[in-house]
């Protein structure tokens, strides 16, 4: 059965691409969202195996995402990819604090982004 994946992104061109990836992986349900506001809606909707979100986004931006996430009892345990192309130390080190389990910076190859994946996951 495929795992729900909530991705959170608000370029078009990342999500398809990182959609492409997931369900090449071929065990994937992605659930496309273009921000953080979305994602606070579509949250109680899925039981969602992984949360890939972007760290600037319009209203809520994935450090604030990440941070309700780890702060509700019912999502705390979702693994939490964040990626951004901004790979400095301090968005690494605040996507970190807010609960992230990774961080990838972009660009990245499918085989990175897997790898990624696979880790947050706890090698699955």
């Amino acid at each position: 059965m495929a795992q729900p994946v909530l991705l959170v992104e608000d370029s078009r061109a990342v999500r398809s691409f990182v959609s492409s990836i997931l369900e090449s992986a071929g065990d994937y349900d992605v659930h496309e969202v273009e921000n953080g506001f979305e994602a606070l809606r579509a949250l109680p909707r899925t039981d969602f195996a992984l949360i890939v979100t972007d760290v600037n986004m319009p209203d809520v931006n994935g450090i604030e995402l990440t941070r309700f996430v780890r702060g509700q009892a019912k999502f705390a345990d979702i693994p939490v990819l964040v990626i951004s192309t901004d790979a400095s130390h301090p968005d690494t080190k605040r996507a970190l604090e807010a609960g992230a389990n990774a961080f990838l910076a972009k660009p990245f190859t499918a085989e990175q982004f897997l790898e990624a994946v696979a880790r947050v996951r706890g090698g699955e």
